[in-house]
């Protein structure tokens, strides 16, 4: 499982766009935000990197929690 900090999530919306965005890579990948604490955790095929970059190209901010 790959747990990131993330900056710049809001609302329902930044919650849907981190999901597909993970999703459309990898559909088997379980998302899991929390917007409160601004932490999103993937359990995926996909590694840390990657995950992250697809964070960051929906406009986000994510670094390793």
């Amino acid at each position: 499982m790959h747990t990131f900090s993330v900056q710049g999530m809001t609302c329902g919306h930044c919650v849907r766009a981190v999901t597909q965005a993970i999703q459309a890579q990898d559909p088997k990948a379980k998302v899991d935000v929390n917007l409160a604490e601004g932490r999103v955790q993937v359990q995926s095929q996909l590694d840390a990197p990657s995950v992250a970059k697809l964070i960051e190209e929906e406009g986000y901010t994510a670094r390793p929690a």
